[in-house]
This record gives structure tokens, C-alpha cells and sequence, in this order.
């Protein structure tokens, strides 16, 4: 079989685990541990601020883990739950692996979320503590919590970056750290927003641990890679993926403040970068940077898309503007979050257009959305996972823990896609965002990458919205490359000579930019909302 270790091919839409990679019984400390023993003195991670920042190597990383696990420890209880409210930085890496040292929760909160946001994340999670940084974007974090502080009675400890060095001298005491069980809660990571209200997803040290570890054999990684991470560490993929799958592989984790793809460019450049797991909209911005033209990028190998439909434009474009090759993932933050991944040099004939097979240990299959039954190849239905990362449930939500996670253990993604008979997997959107246009079924995702195909076009996303006559219309926003123009008419023949005539959109929207959550993932809620709000009249 393409791309696995096994030679059936399938018969229905029902891949069974391939076990032949181990599931590790592991937490993340213990993870931690086990690097330091295997590559001590290399370099671990690194400051990823222009001209050169604080390095660590595997010894001292684990040597400052420690530290911020028995600073956090004299302060808290193992099984509490401490929150990180702050940007990419060292520090928060020290606070994931110290507060998984100490056997505490680490809640993650979005740095850009104001006052009734954060209270609601640290109201909802019970959070005793938050860690936060003190400006972030001319904001006064200390403030949003201190504004927040009255409606969380719970939260006892704020600890505020600019003292980070006062706190960590609470760790220096000597003391024996708490046994963590690999079926431990190490963090609740709350859903990105793309659907509205989000809701907190434990996560495990075992699932966070080995869906890390697959995720960077499937990349091929080794202990040579520089990983440049642009992802924000509140989300799965740069605390996770990354975070853990360079950690476990021994490559350095170059870590800048945010995404900023000339600052991309020149860490690449100057760190001699390998590799990079971001959503779409990162990798365009940095083909389209002018400095993409003069800097040296000749070590980086590959590049991996996730968190969003990558365009098989998108791929073509990297492989001959930057040399560079490219992989492709799926996901979400209830699994930990890959469940799927393509391999460099994929030998399936048509990878670029798949999200690829599932990753060791991971049971997929494709259901009918309304009876449950597993579909036939090649037919669209609802993906649901079993797998190591799969969550143990939404925090304090019963109702909606319910509603993802079925009685036989199936997380039910609520995405649509399909399956080949390799195992491999093609995602169509979410199963909210199908439109049904006058009883026909229309998928955004294959309208979308119609529209990446032009050559003016930069970014675009496709939704339904409320049609008197035919139930749903289909809508398209469409942002132009930079120095480009665009034309909705022009649009709309260029669609009609690649896609049915019942799929081209109706209605055209272009934008300058894109609502989206702090990952690069197009919030298609907001744009339809705004949509609805400027068109009350014809709704």
C-alpha cells in the first residue's frame, strides 16, 4: 500500500490503526528527560529575535524545566490548573515543560483576547494562577487580568513576566517533584474560535507526547533540523507538534515573538532553517515578501501546511519559488491535534491534493453524517478518529464532551472529507459550511482551490449564505496578491471554465484582508455575519 506498512487495500472508508509504531507510556516531563539524556549538549531551543537571541542546550533546558517546576510547585498543588497568558517567548516554553514537571494543568489563553474573554477562559477552566506577559502589542496584559480579576474569586496567584526571575528563585530550593501519570490532564487548550464560542479541550501528556512524536517521523525529522516556529504556543500546533516533535527528535526549536514572515526569512536565513509547520496564509506571505528574493534560504528542506485547506497551488508555488518541498496535515485541537499527514516525497500520485493517510495508532473512517454508517471510497462524509490524541473531553461540558465523543470512543470532527483506497484522505470543510443549493451539495474547499489557481488571487474563502429561492447562494471573498486587481466578472468566467455551472459563486466580496483567528485560520463566521449585516434587506 502506498505510503504505509501494510499491503491490503481498502474496501470501505475505514482505515484500522497501524500499531507497528509504538504508543510511549510517557509524560511530557519524562519526554523532556529523555532528550537531555540523549542530546544534552546540542543546542535545544533558541530566542528567535533578530540579530541573535538566548540559546539553551538539552541539559539547560531541562535544568531551567525544573527550576520553573519547583518555582511553580511551591506556589501550587499538582492537578491545579495554571494559565500562560502571553506570546511566543522562552518563557513560555518553560512554564509548559515546568508546569508539566509539576504535575499542574497548563491552560493556554490567546494574547490578543480582551478583559471579558480572559475572564470567561479563567472562569470556565477554574484556573488558580495565570502566568502573564506584561505588554503585548501596547496592551497592558496585568491590567486585562487585573480588570478581569473580579469576576474569578479562584484565582489567587498572578505572576507577571517582568518577575519572572524573582519567581524562579522560588525554585531554587531543592525538592522532589510530583510523579506524573502519562494519562494526566497537562493541558486545556480551548478551540480556536473559527465556530464562535470556545469551549476546553483536555488534553493528556500522552496524547500531547506521542501526537508530537508521530507528527515529526512523519516529517523525517532529525537531530540536524532547525525547526523556525512561527505557530502561536497557545495552540496545539507550536506547544505541541513542534514543540514536542522537535524535542523528541533532537533538532533545535528556533522560537520568534510572532509571526512576521521578513523576520521568518531572516531567522531561516541566519539560524539555517529546515523546517516549518504553519497554516497557508504564512507560507503565502513569505513567497510573496520581497526579501524572499535575497536571502540565503538553501537549508530548508520542507515546509508543512496545516489548519487550514492548503491549495495544491500553494504547494506548486513553494516547490518552485522556494526549491523547498512540502507536506500536509490534519486536525484539530480535540485530538492533539494531528490525525493525518502526508511524508516527503509522498509516493501517492495524487498527495497534493489529500491531507494524506492517518498517523500511527490512529483509527479514521468516513460516516453519513445522519445514520452513522461507514461510507464506500471515495464518498463524502463526516471524519471520525479514534487515536491517542484524542481528548478526554471538554472541561466541565458534559453536553458538548457528548456530542463529540460518541460511547465507542470516536471523536466525531465535524469535518468532511473522504478516504482512497491508501488511506488517504481529502477534506472538503467543515460539515456546518456545506451549502445546499437548491438541493445540491456544494463544498467550499473545492471552490476555493479553483480560485488559488488565478493568478491574481491571493487568499480566498467560499461560504453559504441565506437565498430566498434557492435556500443557500454561494458567496466568495477573494483577496488579491499584492500590485494585483481584481474583477468579479473575470472571476466568475474563470471559475465557469473549471467547476460546474451550479458551483460558481453568485455573489463576490473582495477584501483587503481576512478575519482570522491569531493561528492564520479564516474565521468564515465572521464574514458571514458581516455579510448578513450589510445585506439585511435581501435576507
Amino acid at each position: 500500500m502506498i505510503g504505509a506498512k501494510r499491503t491490503p487495500e481498502l474496501t470501505r472508508a475505514h482505515w484500522i490503526a497501524d500499531t507497528s509504531e509504538p504508543v510511549l507510556e510517557t509524560s511530557i516531563g519524562d519526554a523532556l528527560r529523555r532528550a537531555a539524556t540523549a542530546f544534552g549538549a546540542r543546542t535545544a531551543l533558541v530566542d528567535g529575535i533578530e540579530g541573535g537571541g538566548r540559546r539553551w542546550t538539552y541539559d539547560g533546558l531541562l535544568a531551567d524545566a525544573e527550576r520553573t517546576a519547583r518555582a511553580l510547585s511551591a506556589r501550587f498543588a499538582p492537578g491545579e490548573h495554571v494559565a500562560i497568558f502571553a506570546a511566543n517567548s522562552p518563557e513560555w516554553v518553560m512554564a509548559e515543560f515546568g508546569a508539566a514537571l509539576a504535575g499542574l494543568t497548563l491552560v493556554t489563553v490567546n494574547p490578543a483576547f480582551l478583559a471579558k474573554e480572559v475572564a470567561y477562559v479563567l472562569g470556565q477552566s477554574r484556573a488558580a494562577g495565570v502566568i502573564v506577559q506584561n505588554l503585548y502589542r501596547s496592551r497592558d496584559l496585568v491590567a486585562v487580568v487585573e480588570e478581569a480579576r473580579a469576576e474569578l474569586p479562584g484565582l489567587r496567584e498572578v505572576i507577571a513576566l517582568d518577575g519572572w526571575d524573582a519567581f524562579l528563585a522560588g525554585g531554587d530550593t531543592p525538592h522532589a517533584l510530583p510523579a506524573v501519570a502519562p494519562t494526566d490532564i497537562a493541558q486545556i487548550q480551548y478551540t480556536s474560535g473559527t465556530t464562535g464560542f470556545p469551549k476546553g479541550a483536555q488534553l493528556t501528556h500522552r496524547g500531547l507526547a506521542n501526537n508530537g512524536r508521530f507528527f515529526a517521523r512523519s516529517l523525517h525529522a532529525r537531530p540536524e533540523d532547525v525547526w523556525v516556529n512561527p505557530m502561536p504556543m497557545f495552540h496545539t500546533a507550536g506547544c505541541g507538534l513542534v514543540t514536542l516533535g522537535a524535542l523528541q527528535t533532537g533538532g533545535v526549536h528556533v522560537l520568534p515573538p510572532a509571526f512576521d514572515p521578513a523576520l521568518m526569512l531572516a531567522l531561516f536565513e541566519a539560524e539555517r532553517g529546515t523546517l516549518m509547520l504553519s497554516v497557508p496564509t504564512m507560507l503565502i506571505r513569505m513567497l510573496d515578501h520581497p526579501d524572499a528574493q535575497t536571502r540565503d534560504l538553501s537549508a530548508w528542506r520542507l515546509s508543512s501546511l496545516g489548519g487550514a485547506p492548503v491549495p495544491p497551488e500553494l504547494v506548486r508555488r513553494a516547490r518552485d519559488r522556494f526549491g523547498v518541498k512540502v507536506a500536509i496535515g490534519f486536525g484539530q485541537t480535540e485530538a492533539s491535534p494531528y490525525l493525518t499527514h502526508t511524508v516527503p516525497d509522498d509516493p501517492h500520485p495524487n498527495w497534493i491534493e489529500t491531507v494524506g493517510p492517518p498517523l500511527p495508532q490512529t483509527e479514521l473512517k468516513v460516516v453519513d453524517p445522519a445514520s452513522g454508517e461507514t461510507l464506500g471510497l471515495g464518498q463524502t462524509g463526516e471524519i471520525c478518529a479514534r487515536a491517542p490524541g484524542v481528548m478526554a473531553g471538554y472541561f466541565d461540558n458534559p453536553g458538548a464532551t457528548a456530542q463529540a465523543l460518541d460511547a465507542e470512543g470516536w471523536l466525531h470532527t465535524g469535518d468532511l472529507g473522504s478516504m482512497d483506497s491508501h488511506g488517504y484522505c481529502r477534506i472538503e470543510g467543515r460539515l456546518k459550511d456545506m451549502i445546499i443549493r437548491g438541493g445540491e451539495n456544494i463544498y467550499p474547499r473545492e471552490i476555493e482551490d479553483v480560485l488559488f489557481t488565478h493568478p491574481s488571487v491571493a487568499s480566498a474563502a467560499v461560504l453559504g449564505v441565506p437565498d430566498t429561492e434557492w435556500g443557500e447562494q454561494v458567496a466568495a471573498f477573494v483577496q488579491a496578491r499584492p500590485g494585483a486587481t481584481l474583477d468579479e466578472a473575470a472571476l466568475a468566467a474563470f471559475c465557469r471554465a473549471h467547476l460546474a455551472p451550479f458551483k460558481v459563486p453568485r455573489l463576490w466580496r473582495i477584501v483587503d484582508q481576512f478575519p482570522q483567528t491569531a493561528s492564520g485560520k479564516i474565521q468564515k463566521f465572521v464574514l458571514r455575519d458581516q455579510f448578513r449585516a450589510q445585506n439585511q434587506e435581501n435576507i
